[in-house]
């Protein structure tokens, strides 16, 4: 029976008009205010930016000249943040952490150069909060107030105190909000050594730990490099609002860490643009040759920092600078960028002569490298574009079918560009469950056949001749660097067998071979499937070692059925659905600081065959489970 459109809009009347209070649109639209939830397995999830947006706060003090030290507790659900700063004026504590659009930061005499501008910060970890407590403490006067859900739970009479004037914040991250959360130790020390690389001189005490930094971005690169890598000592420049330090590497691809105003920009943006073109311009007026940027650019890694008055960020979670950016009165920051460039580095480059020869021999051979395979690319880039018009190795997401995002909100957009995943695995089986059971909007399925290459001691020729490694990174689009990374998340799935290890394996060989910086930028996962499912008739637990497999035989009793998954074909798309969407486990590759890389590869995928077949069963959950069963 055919139905009136008109039928389908008759309930669209003045009881259809709602406005949602600054809590309800907070919890309703979160991605707006701090990029996408997840659960803590990404370096970008939204409990760490809860912790950023509290301590983001103390930095500001801190810069303002008040307060040298930050301390940070964090227990397993529960955060607490203390400065030493002013305290928030007494009489405006609750409106600050729960009016929106409220706080000093309006007035650029109290806070200059500060990176939270629009009010939203404390108000979005409060709205998000199953538990938030304020307390100021201001020349021997305590307030102190708190929420539940960004409801005004108890609001307490002003006290004296002996403490220090500061400002601590609680919060517990509302569970219902960030589902089976859990922090990574490595993700919040980074973030405690971020801050202290931007503010020199200032202490952040973190679970009884303190970090600090004598040398700002010099020391950032000395710990997100290897001293072996590097072709030449690190260059490390400072100016007024500018701070740069450069070095280039062994390795393939270029990486970068930027920053404005103390805010990590892991999105890059204009001040980024400027100095990756303003480094380009300036080493070609020193070597006075026309060298193609790719080439000055190749195997680079640097820091960049810069501090603007009242920056425009593209989004609330701040990870990308807009376009408007101006110093008030005088350049661009293109041009500002460049003029710092153009004579500090170049001064640098005619004082330091065995560093600017060193740094002309590896653009030079970046140069070299790059006519070699010049050749090769453009069959290699001719047969990707066959080959996508003809197989099925990419089933792609909605989001990048889709890319006009005209009339979405920005933020709205970001946050799901933060959860596009694509899935790496191998066999039709597996591929097929996934691709049935995954989120189209988000989630991409790259399908491998057989065992990819072992690329160790490989050159970048072997990306181009090998189909599959070409397909794959064509896929990424990562081919001229993270700039137009496709997926955020990039997750190797494979079986829970010695096969599935040794594919792991080959992919991270792969990844940290010819794209280091994927795995280093926190893009790389292994999907965690469960290895058992133990029911009854009245509850299904899915376990992930036999450890859980016994608890849930114990709790279920009476002889439960207990079926083991020996490959992710095993499992329905019904239940794979389960465990990549909301509730999915992912581990992040994380490289530690003393991590070479290439001694890595060497050790794991070299001729000791003998040490890594040991390391493959001793870290295979399945084989573990075998062995301890029999």
């Amino acid at each position: 029976m055919a139905t009136d459109n008109k039928d389908l809009f008759a309930a669209y009347t003045e009881d259809s008009i709602r406005s949602l209070d600054w809590r309800e649109h907070i919890r309703l639209r979160p991605g707006m205010y701090i990029g996408k939830l997840g659960d803590g397995s990404s370096m970008d999830d939204g409990i760490y930016i809860l912790l950023k947006e509290v301590v983001d706060n103390c930095i500001d003090e801190h810069t303002m000249g008040f307060g040298k030290q930050v301390e940070i507790k964090v227990t397993e659900h529960t955060v607490t943040v203390r400065d030493f700063g002013r305290g928030i004026p007494l009489g405006k504590v609750v409106d600050v952490v729960s009016k929106i659009n409220t706080g000093a930061k309006y007035d650029s005499r109290a806070f200059q150069k500060s990176v939270g501008l629009n009010g939203v910060g404390t108000k979005a970890v409060n709205a998000l909060s199953s538990y938030f407590k304020v307390q100021s403490v201001r020349d021997g006067k305590m307030k102190v107030a708190e929420f539940d859900r960004g409801n005004l739970i108890k609001e307490h009479k002003e006290t004296t105190t002996t403490e220090p004037n500061g400002t601590f914040v609680t919060f517990t991250p509302d569970e219902t909000v960030f589902k089976n959360y859990h922090y990574i130790p490595e993700f919040l020390e980074n973030q405690m050594w971020n801050y202290c690389f931007l503010n020199a001189g200032l202490t952040m005490n973190f679970n009884g730990k303190k970090y600090f930094s004598k040398n700002g971005l010099l020391d950032l690169l000395q710990r997100k490099t290897n001293a072996e890598d590097l072709r030449y000592p690190i260059i490390h420049l400072k100016g007024e609002d500018i701070e740069v330090a450069i070095t280039h590497e062994n390795s393939y691809g270029e990486e970068y860490y930027s920053f404005v105003n103390g805010q990590h920009t892991t999105q890059g943006g204009t001040h980024l643009a400027a100095f990756r073109e303003a480094f380009v311009k300036t080493i070609r007026d020193f070597y006075k040759k026309d060298y193609d940027a790719t080439d000055i650019r190749a195997s680079v890694c640097a820091a960049i920092s810069v501090r603007v008055q009242e920056p425009v960020f593209e989004s609330q979670t701040k990870t990308k600078l807009g376009s408007l950016v101006v110093f008030e009165g005088g350049p661009s920051m293109k041009a500002f960028v460049l003029e710092f460039l153009s004579k500090q580095l170049d001064d640098f480059l005619h004082k330091n002569t065995a560093i600017a020869e060193a740094m002309k021999k590896r653009i030079e051979q970046s140069e070299r490298e790059r006519k070699e395979l010049a050749g090769i690319k453009k069959l290699a880039n001719e047969r990707a574009k066959k080959a996508n018009l003809h197989n099925k190795k990419l089933r792609d997401c909605r989001f990048h079918m889709n890319e006009d995002a005209s009339g979405k909100e920005k933020a709205e957009v970001e946050a799901k560009r933060l959860d596009t995943t694509i899935f790496i695995t191998e066999g039709d089986s597996a591929s097929g469950s996934i691709t049935k059971s995954r989120n189209v909007e988000t989630q991409a399925v790259f399908s491998l056949r057989g065992k990819p290459l072992n690329s160790f001691g490989l050159t970048k020729k072997i990306v181009y001749e090998n189909e599959e490694f070409n397909l794959l990174q064509h896929a990424l689009n990562i081919e001229d660097g993270l700039d137009g990374l496709r997926y955020n998340n990039i997750v190797i799935a494979t079986d829970a067998d010695v096969d599935g290890m040794h594919i792991r394996l080959l992919l991270l060989t792969f990844f940290l071979q010819f794209f280091p910086d994927l795995v280093k930028n926190g893009h790389v996962y292994v999907l965690e499937t469960p290895l058992f499912r133990v029911r009854n008739k009245q509850e299904t637990i899915y376990c992930y070692s036999e450890e859980e497999k016994q608890k849930a035989v114990k709790k279920l009793g009476n002889k439960p059925e207990i079926t083991r998954f020996k490959g992710l074909g095993e499992i329905s798309p019904e239940e794979f659905g389960m465990f990549i969407n909301e509730n999915m486990k992912k581990e992040p590759i994380i490289l530690s600081t003393d991590t070479h890389v290439q001694k890595l590869l060497e050790y794991y995928m070299g001729k000791n065959t003998q040490d890594r077949q040991e390391f493959i069963i001793g870290n295979l959950r399945y084989e573990k489970d075998l062995i301890e069963e029999a």
